[in-house]
Formats: C-alpha cells, structure tokens, sequence
C-alpha cells in the first residue's frame, strides 16, 4: 500500500502547533526519507529539530533547504541563528546579510518573516561594530597607511567600492585612483601663478553672461541624454577650446588663460581635444552622480571663484573645493559636486592626458580616437 506523505506532513504540521516535537519531527523524518519532499519539508523538520535544541539535525535538514532552494530567507536566517549561538559572528552575519538581500526580492512578505529580518538586520550591525573593533584594536587606525586604511574601510563596508566606468572608451590597467595629488605634477605652481591675470578675464566674462551656455547640451543627432541639468544655465560654461580648436570669440577674449593653457600636457586630437572652459556652478546647484566619456585623461579643475559649501565627490572620497588648488580626478569614476552657498562658483576645467600612459599609447590612441570621430555616418 502506497504511503501518503501529504497526509504524514498534515500530521506532522499539526503535531508541531499542538507542541508534540516528538511526534511532529517523527512525521517529517519520515517525509523526508521518502526522496519526494520539498524544501518545506525539510524546512518544518529544521523547525521542529531547533525546538528540540538538535544543533547537529538542525544543520543538517537547513542544508537540504538550501540545496533545494538556495534564497530561502527562513532557511539562511535560521542557519544564521545557529551559527551565531555557536559563536561565529561573521558566519551569522554572512546568512543574515543573504536572507536580507533575498528577501528584498519579494513582494508582501509575510509578518513573521519581517519582524525576523528586522532583528536580522540589527544583528548584522552589531556584527559589523565588533567586526570593527576587533580590526582597530589589531591594526589601529592612526598606525594605518593610505592605502591600508581604505582596503580596511572597504572590507568592513564603511566605504563603496567604486571603479572606472567610462560610457564611451574603457583602457584596460590604468591605476584606479580617485583623485592626484596636485603635488604630482610639475606645471602645477606655474599653472597657479598665472591666477591673477586668469581670473581677471574671467570677472570681465562674467560682466556679460549672456556668452555662457549650458554644460549640457542637447544633440539632434543622438538620443536625448538623461541629465538633470539637461540645458540648464545653472551648470553652464564658457568655451575656450572646443572639439580641439580654440573657440573663435571666447577665446580671443582670454589671452592670458589661452597662454596658460598652452604650457599643459592636454591631449592634441584633432576635433576633440583640447577641451577646456569656464565651468560656472550657481548657488545652490547640485551636478548629480555621472561618469565620464573616457579613463584615458584625467580632469583639472583650477577654482578660481569659490565661495563656501562647494564639495566635489570622486568615487567614495569628496573634497572641499578650495579656491587656488588644483584639482585632478579620474571623471571615469562616478562623481559629482555642489554648490550649497548663495554665490557662484567657477573653476577653469581642462583635461590631460593620464600620466600612466607611455608616448608610443598617447600616439596610438590619438590615432584612433581621430578614426573613430571620422568614421563615416550614415
């Protein structure tokens, strides 16, 4: 006579919310056995071995769930729980963090499974701050190199990991770094020096704005770009250089910044660099989170008008814009900047080549920059 393990597993439901363990893990112990139950199955039966404090058929029966079905939120709270009354705090935290990461891929969720998510989510915080401590009081931060320091803060999730994106070219092995050193770079304080006369064309540009467009602009000829600022004068800009030659008007108004621009390692590609501007942020405008086209340059900002609350944000680093300082950044990482203060702030922004590159790569990818902007349309 054929046994129906249906009927057994009704028993063994109905044994379990009567508090008859014994005869409820009997009823699925015998499901079990018989090849044909589900990962529910074998779910109710870890439930009725925890009630019996059975660590060891508790494991046992939970790994049968997540061999069955490996994003069971119960199953890898559960086995969370285990592991955390076993004292491994990180293994707990590892099947916490999953079952939350799984659950958050569910709709309606049912009561009992929220309130345990939730107490799961504490128990990770509590897991990650002694997680921390332990690590401060081995390695302390103040004894900790840059490069230490951020790996640690990677591991413990204080900081995101961010990496080079480009939308439009990606070079593979160049160092991902967020932000150079302005002490890196030899033209720097000659750069620098030239402020004065720089900032003198710029205060008479400003006179009248009526030369400024925004940054960014539509294009007829591709799909409408998804930009907040989207033909929006509070980003705007003042060409000097644009698709690699100087900009007829703007750029006869500028000698002084013209001549200091020249003196730069900016890229040489015809009808597209050099690119540089006035890059003018109004008060209270925030440039929402981007990438760059490319992570061949790096992007320079010289501040030249800076009022307080100006922060640009490069990957998971941001910094205090400073008038005077320049400021170099990989923009094929995400990053983003604002303006909180009641004025405006501008900066003169042009890009270089990254110093990573040998001669023979800067040659090779001019050439085939120029290809790819003279392949044909149409």
């Amino acid at each position: 006579m054929t046994k129906d393990y249906n009927a057994i597993g009704r028993e063994g439901v109905a044994a379990l919310q009567r508090g008859d363990l014994a005869s409820a893990r009997t009823a699925f112990e015998e499901v079990t056995a018989s090849g044909t139950s589900s990962a529910q199955g074998w779910l109710l039966l870890a439930q009725t071995c925890v009630a019996q404090k059975d660590v060891a058929a508790s494991k046992a029966a939970l790994d049968q769930v997540l061999a069955l079905d490996p994003r069971n939120p119960y199953a890898m709270l559960m086995k969370g729980d285990l592991l955390a009354e076993a004292g491994d705090d990180r293994g707990a935290a590892s099947f916490f963090t999953a079952a939350l990461n799984a659950a958050a891929t569910y709709a309606n969720l049912p009561p009992d499974l929220i309130e345990r998510l939730k107490r799961a989510e504490q128990q990770v915080t509590a897991s990650n701050a002694r997680f921390e401590a332990h690590l401060d009081q081995a390695v302390p931060p103040a004894a900790r190199p840059p490069r230490l320091k951020q790996a640690i803060d990677l591991l413990t999730g204080r900081e995101e990991l961010y990496l080079q994106q480009p939308t439009s070219f990606y070079f593979p092995g160049l160092p991902q770094r967020y932000f150079y050193e302005r002490e890196e770079f030899d033209w720097v304080p000659q750069l620098e020096s030239q402020i004065p006369a720089i900032r003198a064309e710029l205060d008479a540009i400003l006179e009248d704005r009526d030369s400024l467009t925004p940054y960014i602009q539509p294009d007829a000829d591709r799909p409408q770009r998804d930009h907040a600022l989207l033909a929006d004068p509070r980003w705007s800009a003042f060409h000097l250089y644009e698709r690699g030659q100087p900009h007829p008007a703007n750029a006869a108004r500028c000698p002084a910044t013209m001549a200091a621009l020249q003196a730069l390692p900016i890229s040489r590609i015809a009808g597209r660099g050099p690119m540089a501007l006035f890059s003018v942020l109004e008060p209270g405008t925030h440039i929402p989170p981007h990438n760059g086209m490319l992570n061949t340059r790096l992007i320079c900002h010289l501040p030249l008008i800076v009022p307080p609350d100006c922060r640009l944000r490069v990957g998971s680093e941001t910094r205090a814009v400073e008038a005077g300082k320049t400021m170099i950044f990989d923009d094929s990482m995400e990053h983003e900047a604002w303006n909180d203060s009641g004025e405006t702030r501008v900066v003169l922004l042009f890009e270089i080549w990254r110093p990573e590159l040998t001669k023979d790569e800067r040659a090779a990818l001019t050439t085939l920059f120029s290809a790819i902007d003279a392949y044909p349309i149409g």
